[in-house]
């Protein structure tokens, strides 16, 4: 909002405050002053001359030899080039030494061989902005209206001895979206006296009925609560003069013709916007306002066919629509030259309904802009009396008794509560009553006294957004001073801030695999319900859910698993020659027991990782070999390890579905009380998903993150390097072939105790040596004290255990 500061001092005096000054006081206040413009571009020694006489310059045919008076001793001959300048007008003259604001020059001179004392200027020449001037002012030199007195400074004709202040409102701050909203706001901050005018003062009415040549009907009570107009005969349409020309043009509003003009002067003054209908062109004048029917068009004012929607707010004349709610009039009811007679509108209509109606049209006005800030309901009525008392003395209109209006809900000043303890509390304060009271009353709201500590307040309608007791305390506080609020210093207990466990752990596990040469992946938690039944391991039994409004059938259900997205990478990336991949994705899965959702879904965190291709890179001494199940395992493992879950993590085989039918695994972990939770699974993915997707080999896992959340109390660890030797043994054990070699070093681990470091399976050899549905297993263990050296005797007595726990468990025999 560009606020005049002439303007201003209609309603508040500004004596003794430099407008740079207010403006810092304003944004110290809450609202921010983007800019002060001064309108004055350096426009000096430039005044309103009158062209005696026009003629040909006798060497140029495109240059005019005029004698214009500007009221000095000797009138002035000027050489100008101008196609629209005419003996008779009245036109900006710069005089001999004026400095033009584009740092001009104007001395005397000699055009052609002709003495020229000065310069006809144009608009442009003036530091105008041409886009707000009226078409006819856009080019060649600037005519000025027949009223204005020959001599006086053109600035003083123009009103640019002016200051713009550029408000940059917040949405809640409509009512600084008018001159008397920014009256109050300066008049609360100076701690100065408002006056708005009273419209009736000025308003003369003939005695002839305006409800017998208008009506007015609300059909949709809930979308227009009020809706009031008035009936204007005899006006003649012209320009508007030259000081509210100049008020509008500074307020970024380009004038157009008298109606028009005053439509928008009484919106800017009021915040509260105006249509005028051109009366004759109505049918009866009967005034409906309707939601508009299928197949309904209607051709605006910037002459564009509109294509409307049973959700949109129109006029209408009870037969064809004639505007579009709070956002621009129609073609068929526009006030021209030849228009006499006018129906004018004020109306409040509901913000959400201009605002959806305007951005589906892409129609943003200053109208709609208002409405859908919500401007002040309590001036509908004020404004419209405002204008029609503008159109009878600026067009010779006759206005004729009474406002026709429609009311489903008056405006209503909202009484709201306010205990000072409370205001001081939350403000850290230690105002008086007094001073309270002193401050609303610079706000223009009433206020009572109803108790010992409590006030009642008033809020006046154009303040729609104070509703509440804080609302209130916001005020006190910007117009007491944020700067004058005393700093308290925190007291209390303090808590350090810090990473959740589940937090810690996921960062540290996307830390390592990220440093493993692993990269993460992100995708949609939205899949397809094929995608979604393809791995149900950790949510078998469950039922995926479905969205009610999906994006496409594509994205129609929340996931269960994230490996179908990883495979899904895996086939963009081989299809752009990427075959090596390590993905991981961390995230959640949903899933429900429901087939009507009348519960909250469950959501789990997971993390899920997918291998595929070569280990490295071709070279010349280095052959690539393929990842196998071992590599995702190992990765696995490290994590685990890493945990401190390396005692507590089983693999037990198992054919999953999605999975392959014998390179698969499941997780298990020991939740420490002896009883073993699913933590995941593991493996290739299967034959027929892998071919459907013309993939190689692919191995993923997916692991539930609650698990570790719940027993891990991961904390790093470190531990001496050992000082004392440590002392290996292997053994080969031939076992049955079903006999998994994660439960016999489970034994061994068990057996061994604390004096077992290492264990792991360096061989497997199946024969026919072995004999049937045998095989051999290599074990390498390694036996190691923290803080002596073991003896022989101490090494062999706990070997022996183990190899005795292993013979009894799994019939183990010892490998010649």
């Amino acid at each position: 909002m560009k606020v005049s500061t002439e303007w201003l001092k209609d309603y508040v005096t500004l004596e003794n405050v430099a407008p740079k000054d207010l403006a810092e006081q304003i944004t110290r206040a809450g609202i921010e002053i983007d800019e002060v413009e001064n309108r004055n571009k350096g426009v000096d020694k430039i005044v309103v001359g009158y062209v005696v006489s026009k003629e040909k310059h006798p060497d140029a045919d495109k240059l005019n030899v005029c004698i214009v008076n500007a009221g000095l001793e000797e009138e002035l001959q000027i050489v100008c080039g101008a196609k629209n300048v005419d003996a008779g007008q009245k036109v900006p003259v710069a005089l001999i030494g004026a400095t033009m604001p584009d740092g001009m020059q104007i001395k005397k001179a000699k055009l052609r061989g002709v003495l020229s004392q000065g310069m006809i200027c144009s608009a442009k020449e003036l530091g105008l902005n041409e886009k707000l001037l009226p078409k006819a002012q856009q080019e060649g030199i600037f005519v000025l209206p027949e009223s204005v007195e020959i001599g006086t400074p053109i600035s003083h004709v123009l009103g640019l001895n002016d200051q713009v202040l550029d408000f940059d409102l917040t949405p809640n701050r409509s009512d600084c979206l008018s001159m008397h909203g920014a009256a109050y706001e300066v008049g609360a901050i100076l701690g100065r006296e408002v006056n708005i005018p009273n419209p009736l003062d000025q308003l003369i009415e003939v005695s002839d009925a305006a409800a017998e040549h208008i009506s007015v009907r609300i059909s949709t009570p809930e979308y227009c609560t009020h809706y009031a107009a008035r009936y204007i005969t005899g006006v003649t349409i012209t320009s508007s003069p030259q000081w509210m020309q100049n008020r509008l043009m500074a307020a970024g509003v380009r004038p157009i013709n008298n109606i028009v003009d005053i439509t928008n002067y009484v919106m800017l003054e009021y915040g509260q916007p105006l249509h005028a209908f051109d009366a004759d062109k109505l049918n009866k004048g009967a005034i409906d306002v309707r939601f508009a029917k299928d197949g309904e068009t209607l051709i605006t004012l910037d002459d564009q066919e509109r294509k409307l929607e049973p959700h949109m707010l129109l006029i209408t004349d009870g037969v064809k629509p004639i505007a579009l709610a709070g956002v621009m009039g129609g073609a068929n009811s526009e006030v021209t030259e030849q228009t006499v007679n006018i129906l004018l509108e004020s109306a409040h209509f509901d913000g959400a309904i201009v605002r959806k109606t305007s951005r589906q049209l892409g129609l943003r006005s200053e109208a709609s802009l208002r409405f859908e800030k919500e401007v002040d309901r309590g001036v509908v009525v004020q404004a419209l009396n405002r204008a029609a008392s503008l159109i009878a003395s600026l067009t010779g209109g006759a206005v004729h008794h009474g406002v026709v209006e429609s009311i489903v809900e008056p405006a209503k000043e909202v009484t709201i509560t306010l205990r000072l303890e409370k205001l001081n509390g939350v403000l850290g304060t230690e105002l008086s009553m007094l001073e309270v009271k002193t401050i609303f009353a610079r706000l223009n709201f009433d206020c009572a006294d109803t108790a010992q500590g409590i006030i009642e307040v008033r809020v006046p309608t154009r303040r729609g957004d104070i509703t509440t007791d804080v609302d209130l305390m916001e005020e006190i506080a910007r117009l007491y001073g944020y700067d004058n609020i005393p700093t308290t210093p925190i007291e209390g207990p303090t808590t350090p801030g810090a990473y959740t466990k589940p937090q810690a752990l996921r960062r540290e596990l996307r830390r390592m695999l990220t440093h493993g040469g692993w990269q993460e992946l992100i995708s949609y938690s939205f899949t397809h319900p094929d995608q979604a039944a393809v791995f149900p391991a950790l949510t078998i039994g469950s039922k995926p859910v479905k969205l009610s409004m999906p994006m496409s059938e594509e994205r129609s259900v929340l996931r269960t698993s994230i490996i179908p997205q990883l495979l899904d990478a895996a086939t963009y990336n081989v299809n752009r020659k990427h075959p090596d991949l390590a993905l991981f994705e961390m995230g959640h899965v949903f899933f429900t027991e429901e087939e009507q959702l009348t519960v909250q879904p469950k959501e789990i965190p997971v993390l899920s990782l997918l291998l595929s291709g070569n280990k490295g890179q071709k070279q010349w001494n280095v052959t690539p070999v393929k990842v196998d199940f071992f590599d995702i395992k190992g990765t696995l493992e490290t994590l685990f390890n890493h945990l401190g879950l390396q005692d507590a993590v089983t693999y037990v085989a198992n054919q999953p579905e999605g999975y392959h039918p014998g390179r698969s695994a499941s997780i298990y972990l020991d939740n420490g009380s002896g009883v073993k939770v699913l933590l995941g699974t593991l493996g290739q993915v299967h034959p027929q998903l892998q071919l459907d997707r013309d993939l190689e080999d692919v191995y993923v896992a997916e692991l539930l993150l609650q698990p570790l959340f719940d027993n891990t109390d991961y904390e790093l660890r470190y531990r001496d390097l050992p000082r004392y030797p440590a002392v290996e043994r292997d053994i080969a054990v031939v076992v049955d072939e079903r006999t998994e070699a994660g439960a016999l070093l489970a034994t061994i681990r068990e057996t061994a105790g604390e004096l077992l470091q290492t264990v792991q399976v360096f061989d497997v050899y199946t024969g026919s040596k072995l004999g049937d549905n045998k095989k051999s297993i290599a074990i390498s263990l390694v036996y190691r004290h923290q803080d002596r050296t073991l003896t022989d005797e101490e090494v062999t007595s706990v070997h022996g255990t183990v190899v005795t726990a292993l013979e009894q468990t799994f019939e183990a025999e010892l490998r010649k």
